[in-house]
């Protein structure tokens, strides 16, 4: 590709970057497994095209990576970041993702943003299930990527064993449609094994790419290098050949032609932006001694002149917010507005900040927007249909919010001051509100409760998560109405220990974790009688209420039934419902271990009442007094509840899965097999064993499973489990 690395960009970081039209904007997100070196790239990225400073600097003295405190705490990428940057006119927003699995609504987020990808592996770690998964996901809808290598220099790296890799992991029938487009150079190995990259073999121009003196020099490859290119360079061509919309060119370069150059390069730049080829790039973004970052140029070239355009993507579907159909919007800045909130997060300075796609139309500050629900109230994310008008538009770079007077389609930027939208949420003309289809969001299924950790605490508690869960879709708030647990459902462990250092740092809210209950039951294991005695007479109107049950336990399901046998008036009428509403008050306590009673039939068969004293309070204790003493006297089982399990892993796991299943007391129902290698396993779980399921799965099948849950029904629990959990509720 046409080398660009002689221009310099003066200015750039201390200037916001404006999109003139779609066709100078691409919206590349970086994708690859925790540890691969995204971030890395970005800030290597970002020195070459002048965005930063020698240092690695922006004005205020921060780094291009400084987003969060928590990530600098841990180490990771915990958030999606934006980070603009020029090259050659092209404004390209480098969207860089976490890589660990915990936050994979980041990741989701950054390609509903992006209208390319980056695949960041190591040639030292290779390519985990994970980014397998993210692969497909993003071949299933057609959007075109790369590949970047790093980590050449490692003593277990080798690039041509990572190609191979590469096209296993990612080429499915055609491997020849992952190819590289240069090899890297390596310098003298260390004692330690390490060997530094020192440049690379450009393959279509056939020339060295020297960055051994920590300058980008160009040069032509001596002898001994020839032989190493030609192999190669044979291969490429041939593969950018086959993708190539002229049908003559195979058989011109088959009978001994030379394509030229400027050809070749065009058919490659069409063939990735279609999404049908995948160039493989070799980068040491960190090489010492190298200002630039080896390949660092090569991939900004491939980046503006391969990747598409936003105008050559399909907007989602857009509707009204009820749902009728409004046609396809194009990627015009004159058009009617549709943008969507790919992300939210809360400044303490400014407020709440929404990270903007715009799909359609151009945004303006202070513009009057609507505000379009995004169909999550399930999990604790009101629906939304209100007008707001947005504050500053900015676009981040580091802890700065540079100034823009607009964001064009195609473009991102940060809006302020929407207090109402979440993530997911689509921006219209007040007079015009649409909605956008959402993209896929993976359910939180770690369950953790919490409390309050002082009275202070708890005051703010309830500010402090509503707005917690509305910058992250990925998780779901529930008040447990049977556990009377305040519950927050996570992604994992990281996710969760994120969740709590946010509510502390960054809302002032301490929280305790505490043991997360299931929701039990209680029932009659077999017919029992019982014979509830209220009276008092403790002189002036007394209580006087005698009532006789009898119980019998009803299949799974029934709930509680009354009934009502009784004769010669012995309880009158009136009193009658006075019983049924105390008995099945004590049925909601409990009757053995506080769990609500089901499935059973009480009869009223029998009582007394006196033509003074007896009342409605008193029949209402004496119902709830007999239910008691019958449970006393019978064998009470505890019910828990079972999920109907789904679980999808590649073949190679659904033997340990099945045993692991076994090991918490499942039945698996039946397998079958799914696309890409996979088995789907379907089980009845009882939940109580699968509480950490979602973490021991991801061991279990090295980051390649999911699953699903749903409610099926309550069961009987074994006798030992039981007492096991009656001790546990005795101990807290």
């Amino acid at each position: 590709m046409a080398s660009t690395a002689e221009k310099t960009h003066p200015g750039a970081a201390g200037r916001a970057l404006t999109a003139g039209q779609p066709a100078n904007v691409r919206n590349v997100v970086l994708v690859g497994h925790s540890g691969s070196g995204k971030t890395t790239l970005v800030e290597a990225l970002a020195l070459v095209s002048g965005a930063v400073n020698r240092a690695g600097r922006v004005e205020d003295g921060g780094t291009v990576s400084d987003y969060d405190e928590i990530e600098h705490r841990q180490q990771r990428s915990v958030q999606l970041s934006l980070v603009p940057v020029e090259w050659g006119g092209i404004k390209v927003n480098l969207l860089d993702t976490p890589g660990y699995a915990d936050f994979v609504g980041e990741l989701r987020a950054g390609l509903r943003a992006a209208d390319a990808a980056l695949f960041v592996v190591s040639a030292a770690d290779g390519v985990d299930g994970s980014t397998r998964m993210v692969w497909e996901e993003c071949a299933a809808v057609g959007m075109p990527r790369a590949i970047v290598v790093t980590h050449l220099e490692s003593a277990r790296a080798g690039f041509e064993d990572m190609v191979t890799t590469c096209q296993e992991a990612f080429g499915g029938d055609d491997p020849d449609a992952v190819l590289p487009l240069y090899l890297p150079l390596h310098g003298e190995r260390a004692a330690d094994g390490h060997a530094p990259v020192t440049g690379l073999l450009g393959l279509l121009p056939q020339r060295v790419f020297d960055y051994s003196s920590g300058q980008r020099t160009d040069a032509e490859p001596d002898g001994e290098l020839l032989p190493r290119i030609a192999e190669a360079r044979d291969r490429l061509i041939e593969g950018i050949i086959a993708e190539s919309e002229d049908e003559t060119l195979m058989d011109r370069y088959l009978g001994g032609e030379e394509i030229d150059l400027k050809t070749l390069v065009q058919d490659l730049e069409r063939a990735v932006a279609r999404g049908t080829f995948h160039p493989v790039l070799a980068a040491a973004p960190a090489a010492e001694g190298c200002k630039q970052g080896i390949g660092t140029v090569e991939l900004l070239d491939l980046v503006t002149g391969g990747f598409p355009t936003p105008l050559e993507r399909e907007c989602p579907v857009v509707t009204t917010p009820q749902g009728k159909p409004r046609g396809q919007f194009s990627c015009d800045p004159g058009g009617p507005l549709v943008a969507e909130v790919v992300k939210t997060s809360s400044d303490p300075y400014v407020g709440r900040m929404s990270l903007v796609r715009v799909f359609s139309g151009t945004l303006r500050p202070d513009q009057p927007v609507h505000v379009s629900g995004h169909g999550l109230e399930d999990r604790g994310h009101e629906d939304h249909d209100v007008d707001e008008r947005i504050g500053a538009l900015t676009v981040p770079f580091g802890k700065q919010q540079r100034t823009l007077d607009k964001c064009i389609a195609g473009d991102l930027a940060c809006v302020a001051k929407l207090s109402r939208a979440e993530t997911g949420d689509t921006l219209s003309a007040t007079d015009d509100p649409l909605l956008m289809e959402p993209w896929t969001m993976p359910d939180p299924l770690l369950p953790m409760a919490i409390q309050a950790h002082s009275k202070a605490d708890e005051d703010k508690l309830s500010q402090g998560l509503s707005r917690l869960v509305a910058e992250d879709p990925t998780m779901r708030l529930e008040q447990n109405q049977d556990t009377h647990q305040l519950v927050l459902w996570c992604l994992g462990e990281a996710h969760r220990d994120v969740a709590l250092e946010r509510l502390r740092s960054r809302y002032g809210v301490q929280v305790d974790a505490v043991p997360h209950k299931v929701a039990l039951r209680e029932t009659f294991g077999e017919r029992a009688s019982g014979r509830g005695r209220h009276v008092k007479q403790s002189g002036g109107h007394g209580q006087y209420a005698i009532c006789e049950i009898e119980v019998e336990p009803l299949p799974a399901g029934s709930g509680i039934e009354f009934v009502d046998k009784v004769v010669g008036g012995a309880v009158p009428r009136q009193f009658i419902p006075s019983v049924e509403k105390g008995v099945r008050a004590q049925a909601q306590r409990g009757v053995a271990a506080g769990h609500p009673l089901v499935d059973v039939r009480v009869t009223l068969v029998d009582g007394k009442a006196h033509s003074v004293d007896s009342s409605d309070a008193a029949f209402q204790t004496a119902g709830a007094l007999a239910l008691r003493e019958a449970a006393a006297d019978a064998r009470i089982h505890l019910l828990e509840p079972v999920a109907e399990v789904q679980v999808l892993v590649p073949d190679e796991y659904v033997g340990p899965v099945m045993s692991d299943l076994s090991g918490r007391r499942g039945r698996v129902v039946g397998t079958e097999q799914a696309p890409g290698g996979r088995t789907l396993v379907r089980a009845e779980v009882p939940e109580i064993e699968i509480g950490r399921y979602s973490v021991d799965l991801r061991s279990l099948s090295h980051g390649t499973g999911r699953f699903s849950r749903a409610y099926a029904r309550h069961e009987p629990m074994p006798p030992q489990v039981a007492a096991r959990a009656r001790e546990q509720e005795d101990d807290s």
